[in-house]
């Protein structure tokens, strides 16, 4: 079957190691159901997989993708959960020792066919298309974690979103704008901040730029480029929630504002499988569409990746099955 695969891992040059081919059909062990995909969506998990920051001992060659929506054995239009992890784990999954995204260890979503864990499946609803679809299982996942269960956004708060075009930037402006959340934005470029107030931010700044007052919250998923700007923006008692580095680590950390702001700072990495029934829920209930810059051949998911590492995007790319 036709996939994109990682080969290799290369800091330089992350796309030198990305190899769309041929590749075995994947087994399906007790437990786990075989889905046919219809879309698969491009994270940047994937692109930091292919620069080097993927788990150690994760074997190569595999299949890329987290995001996928396709059509299980029995005929029904599904979505995945994208977190593996034990089945004996009875907690929150995100906290589950063992866990690991689709295409760590098991073989992802950007192919003809994947094999997932039968709970992972969840209903896709008749009011998204399978592209609309594939755009949640990570990028939106970890928004609305972010904005509701972590940040505790409700009507009325402010909340900062470090960055204006990437899939969780534009999943925070329409998740926050149906709920009343007045979201700000930082962006690079006046397209994408015009781009981000069309779409719902209620204002778009410079990156750095002086805000007109300190936020609830800010959702931060860049890392070392903005990370003084989140400390300096949010107010007193204000979180900070993490979910991403694209611009690098270890920015340094202002700890007497930390204590004497009253700061909290909190991590998460995507959602757990009843916070995706809940984004289902309320993207049905609003009448949300996932904004998709793009929908591409599977066949072409170099030329999407590449987009994705210059900053070209305005929302998801989508690959399809040809």
């Amino acid at each position: 079957m036709l996939a994109a695969t990682i080969t290799a891992a290369d800091p330089a040059d992350p796309l030198a190691g990305l190899r769309v081919g041929d590749h075995p059909e994947p087994a399906v062990p007790e437990g786990w159901s075989l889905v046919e995909v219809r879309a698969a969506s491009l994270n940047y998990h994937d692109v930091l997989s292919l620069r080097g920051h993927g788990p150690r001992n994760a074997p190569f060659p595999r299949v890329l993708g987290s995001d996928v929506a396709g059509v299980d054995e029995s005929g029904d239009e599904v979505l995945v959960h994208a977190l593996v992890g034990d089945p004996a784990w009875t907690g929150d999954e995100v906290l589950d020792p063992r866990i690991s995204m689709l295409s760590d260890f098991h073989d992802g979503g950007l192919a003809e066919r994947i094999a997932v864990p039968s709970r992972n499946l969840v209903a896709k609803p008749a009011e998204l298309s399978f592209e609309e679809a594939a755009c949640l299982p990570t990028a939106w996942l970890t928004a609305y974690r972010m904005l509701f269960v972590l940040a505790g956004a409700t009507e009325g708060t402010t909340v900062l979103m470090q960055g204006a075009g990437g899939g969780v930037a534009t999943a925070v402006i329409l998740l926050g704008r149906a709920a009343g959340v007045r979201v700000w934005v930082t962006g690079r470029s006046e397209e994408k901040r015009s781009r981000a107030v069309a779409l719902g931010a209620a204002a778009a700044f410079e990156p750095g730029a002086r805000l007109p007052e300190r936020v609830d919250a800010v959702i931060e998923t860049v890392g070392a480029a903005t990370w003084a700007h989140s400390m300096k923006a949010v107010r007193p008692g204000g979180t900070i929630v993490v979910a991403g580095m694209t611009s690098g680590t270890n920015p340094p950390l202002d700890i007497e504002r930390l204590y004497l702001a009253n700061l909290r700072i909190v991590g998460t990495t995507m959602g757990s499988r009843h916070d995706l029934e809940g984004l289902v829920k309320m993207i049905v209930d609003h009448g949300l569409q996932p904004p998709i810059h793009e929908v591409i051949p599977l066949s072409e998911t170099r030329a999407g990746f590449q987009a994705m590492v210059d900053g070209h995007l305005f929302g998801k790319v989508v690959a399809r099955p040809e």
